[in-house]
């Protein structure tokens, strides 16, 4: 006979795990921060053990927390797999794909009939920068944009990037490629990256990997979004370090012009979904189908 704790207090203990935050694993289960914290007192109070270090804030994850958080985690994703699998119509469905708002507008979208007809896949979109929770927003898959994949989830790579100066083709009075001194005359576009790394890409980095030094330069028109940058380098107003995957439809329709080869090292996109996924079959039909885009 299993000895089991109660199945509320093992959910309630996984989603603040995850989240490590009472407030949104109550928001998640629909429950209160009170009814969770209780339910995981339960679960402490069966098992004899500290789950959290409360104290001091913010929350984390004792020893043997640790220890047990992934095995629950992964127990409830396989009932909950299964459960997807012996719903009826349950094939038919799409895939649910979290994407960024970049990818989406300047990748995914234009794509999505080819999809549908060359790799027999429908797929609902949500496009957000935040990082997918792929244990507890009903995603399927997520699209990261990483060095290197984690231990979260299983991840296979779709492609590899590189970081690429361009810029409208009407700004030009030169032939391209121009020199990096040649660049240094154009207006520049920055835009901040939500996750703070240092290789994060700037005219700054750009023009040490050209052998230049690029000094403050209080005209260069900074964006909070990637896609904001993109659209305004379209539109004339500057030249602009853009991912060349996300350009790439531009650069051939020529919207946009390469105007040097010197490009910067950056992450890799990544397909990343839960082992033992119940879609898995279509899930493996758009992967192979996004690689064979690159």
């Amino acid at each position: 006979m299993r000895r089991l704790p109660p199945l509320h207090a093992l959910r309630a203990f996984e989603a603040a795990a995850r989240h490590l935050h009472f407030k949104n694993a109550a928001e998640e289960l629909g429950l209160t921060p009170t009814a969770i914290s209780h339910q995981v007192r339960q679960l402490e109070d069966i098992l004899g053990v500290e789950l959290f270090y409360r104290f001091p804030r913010p929350l984390r994850l004792s020893t043997a927390g640790e220890k047990l958080f992934p095995v629950v985690r992964d127990a409830l994703d396989h009932i909950a797999g299964a459960v997807e699998e012996l719903s009826a119509g349950d094939h038919d469905s799409p895939l649910k794909i979290s994407v960024t708002m970049a990818f989406a507008s300047r990748w995914l979208l234009a794509r999505l009939p080819l999809l549908r007809k060359e790799a027999g896949v429908e797929v609902m979109v949500e496009a957000d920068d935040r990082i997918a929770d792929l244990h507890g927003s009903g995603m399927d898959i997520a699209i990261r944009y990483a060095e290197h994949p984690s231990a979260d989830a299983e991840w296979q790579k779709l492609f590899s990037d590189r970081i690429i100066p361009v810029c409208a083709p009407a700004l030009l009075s030169d032939q391209v490629p121009l020199s990096a001194e040649q660049i240094l005359k154009l207006p520049l576009l920055h835009y901040r990256w939500k996750t703070g790394s240092p290789s994060a890409p700037s005219w700054e980095r750009w023009m040490t990997q050209a052998g230049l030094e690029l000094k403050a330069r209080p005209d260069v028109q900074s964006f909070s979004e990637e896609i904001h940058a993109i659209e305004a380098a379209t539109s004339g107003h500057g030249a602009v370090l853009a991912s060349q995957h996300l350009v790439a439809d531009l650069l051939d329709e020529g919207v946009l012009a390469q105007i040097s080869d010197i490009s910067l090292p950056s992450h890799s996109y990544w397909a990343v979904f839960l082992p033992n996924h119940p879609k898995r079959q279509a899930i493996g039909r758009l992967i192979e189908w996004m690689k064979r885009q690159n």
